[in-house]
């Protein structure tokens, strides 16, 4: 579906887009339901369900911490987490050069950011972007103590 963007002021279309990206046109959305009648809350609490299984099955294979803050953020850090985790590794490993050395480092730096809000903050950030992220959030950019832990 093609959307009319010139409506927005100019520094919001970029991440108007990307929200877009990541949602089914209304066509797709109704056709992924069925014909049945269910409603739109039971389909994206189902549609959450297997987004958080997926990303508790992430998280234990590659063993990440359980991130901390109120409960009801736990969750969307997690996918948040798991979300840009998995567009880093196709950015940095799968379509770049870095070897798997190189991504071992920065799994160790993404483990000990353990706050919630921090990956929820970072959700719409590019997948190459995290390395400079985690240097920034871990201290290693500027020599300071880690604040998000």
């Amino acid at each position: 579906m093609t959307h009319n963007l010139s409506d927005r002021a100019a520094d919001r279309r970029a991440g108007f887009a990307r929200w877009l990206e990541g949602r089914d046109c209304t066509d797709c959305w109704k056709a992924a339901r069925g014909s049945d009648t269910e409603s739109k809350e039971a389909w994206l609490a189902a549609k959450r369900a297997e987004e958080q299984q997926a990303t508790t099955e992430w998280a234990e294979q590659f063993d990440m911490p359980r991130l901390e803050g109120p409960e009801r953020a736990l969750a969307w850090g997690e996918r948040s987490r798991h979300q840009l985790m998995t567009a880093a590794h196709n950015a940095l490993v799968m379509e770049g050069s870095w070897g798997e050395d190189d991504w071992a480092e920065l799994e160790e730096k993404a483990r000990k950011v353990g706050r919630a809000g921090w990956w929820i903050d970072q959700r719409d950030a590019e997948g190459s972007d995290l390395v400079e992220l985690l240097d920034a959030a871990t201290g290693q950019d500027q020599g300071t103590e880690n604040p998000f832990r």
